[in-house]
């Protein structure tokens, strides 16, 4: 077994994701599954190495970990697993979550298919629906029915698997490519593919790397802990799936041709495709092989990817902007726009505290806001019916205008706003009286209930909240 250094910030909040939808599954009361939710997030955006403070015995000193969730972490570095993932695993076919991707089937419903059909796969659920299985379920019927038929007539379970949200893969595929970098064998490893160009979902992670010892990179990939399962790696290739079922694809290749296969993994097909149209124009042909000049025969491969973009007459392309919408034509011109940073953005008007589902203060939002050198912000907590979290009856809200305008009143720097972020009712009126949300300077209005409606009164129930006269931005 290759050896691999202590398991990247991304892994660990990877195996915390899979064990809360795993303790879902297993009906574990909800604040359990909470607290590897948040435990994720806090070790995902940890500017640190949590392994390292695992190690030095301070990692409890992290907002959200406790000695349960040390422990677990700790065992990881010691045995390469965590025990109740393990456990977890082998009690839930992995198909299972797959089922709870699908809308308005949720991991209760899931779990009740699984312990009263068998039914453990997309497959398996569509089998029930067609055949009529589903209404031997208890207290499910008519309402798992409408659930799953219109995803099945929509095409779902022909797809092998649902894409993934990408706030779920580019955690994953980040701790892959930063523990593959970690290999001895490994000189340079990328993303590729639509998580490159950060789309709002993946079908499959697509990863290029330069290798002392190709095979001996490929085969790394399978000993890593977030992998269920890898064909056997061939020499300069492996592909594996993980336990969340994203598809990892990596591909080694010589370093002279890295720009060349970069270039051509990252896409969009329709991108590749409008580069290799304006390549012939210009009488050369373009491939993840290399460049060929069709007058000379040579073959020019590229070690980075600006220099497949140069020999083309481009400037390079930003992955974010490669989806053919006239980006080849904007790069022939010098005319590519700059793309949004972290560092230009002004201020945030969705923001919650502790006097809902937020994990900091009033204070503490503010100050941090400030501390980014944010010019304003709005604190939108949400409202009274939202169904989960503490409720903001309109009293309490009153009370948190009176806090917000007093907090902006004494506080340098930035301009704090109160808003809110209401709950559209069924027939799209807010759940706060039109009085109190004149006296706010932002209204957020989001559906959080009643997530069945048929589209025709989802529609209605949307534009009559987009019509109410205090609402100013709708979240979905």
């Amino acid at each position: 077994m290759v050896s691999l250094p202590d398991p990247p910030n991304a892994t660990i909040a990877a195996l915390f994701d899979e064990l809360a939808d795993l303790y879902e599954l297993d009906g574990a009361v909800v604040h359990r599954v909470l607290a590897y939710r948040n435990a994720a997030k806090a070790v995902r955006e940890a500017p640190v190495s949590v392994a390292a403070l695992t190690r030095e015995g301070t990692v409890t000193e992290m907002q959200g970990i406790g000695r349960t969730l040390e422990e677990k972490i700790r065992a990881l570095l010691e045995t390469g697993s965590i025990p109740a993932v393990e456990k977890l695993r082998a009690k839930f076919p992995p198909g299972l979550v797959d089922i709870t991707r699908l809308p308005g089937v949720g991991p209760k419903r899931v779990r009740k298919l699984y312990d009263e059909l068998g039914i453990a796969s997309l497959e398996d659920l569509r089998t029930a629906a067609e055949t009529g299985r589903l209404r031997d379920v208890r207290a499910s019927g008519r309402s798992s029915r409408t659930r799953c038929s219109p995803a099945f007539a929509a095409g779902i379970a022909e797809r092998p698997r649902p894409r993934v949200p990408l706030y779920k893969a580019l955690p994953i595929a980040e701790g892959i490519v930063e523990a593959l970098r970690a290999h001895p064998a490994a000189d340079r490893v990328e993303l590729a593919g639509s998580a490159r160009r950060g789309t709002d979902s993946v079908k499959d992670v697509d990863i290029v790397a330069t290798a002392s010892d190709p095979g001996a990179l490929a085969a790394a990939l399978a000993e890593l802990d977030v992998i269920e399962s890898g064909s056997p790696a061939g020499e300069n290739a492996a592909r594996a799936q993980t336990h969340t079922g994203v598809a990892i694809d990596l591909r080694v290749v010589e370093p002279d041709q890295f720009g060349n296969v970069l270039q051509h993994l990252t896409g969009s097909k329709e991108h590749n495709l409008a580069l290799r149209e304006a390549a012939v124009r210009r009488g050369l042909h373009v491939s993840e092989y290399g460049i060929i000049e069709d007058a000379s025969g040579e073959t020019l491969r590229c070690p980075a990817e600006e220099a497949v973009y140069e020999r083309l007459g481009l400037a390079w392309i930003p992955p974010e902007l490669r989806e053919d919408r006239g980006e080849l034509a904007a790069a022939a011109a010098g005319t590519l726009p700059e793309l949004i940073r972290v560092e230009d953005l002004r201020g945030d008007l969705h923001m919650h505290t502790t006097a809902s589902d937020g994990r900091n203060t009033l204070g503490q939002m503010v100050a941090g806001a400030r501390e980014r050198g944010y010019e304003y912000v709005a604190i939108t907590d949400h409202s009274a019916t939202h169904g989960f979290g503490n409720h903001v009856t309109p009293d309490q809200l009153r009370a948190q205008i009176e806090r917000v305008r007093a907090l902006n009143a004494e506080t340098e720097g930035i301009e704090v706003l109160i808003g809110t972020e209401t709950n559209i009712l069924p027939d799209g009126s807010p759940d706060y009286e039109d009085d109190l949300l004149a006296e706010l300077d932002w209204v957020i209005a989001s559906v959080h209930t009643s997530f069945s409606m048929g589209e025709p009164e989802m529609t209605d129930r949307i534009v009559a909240a987009i019509e109410r006269p205090w609402i100013d931005a709708i979240g979905t």
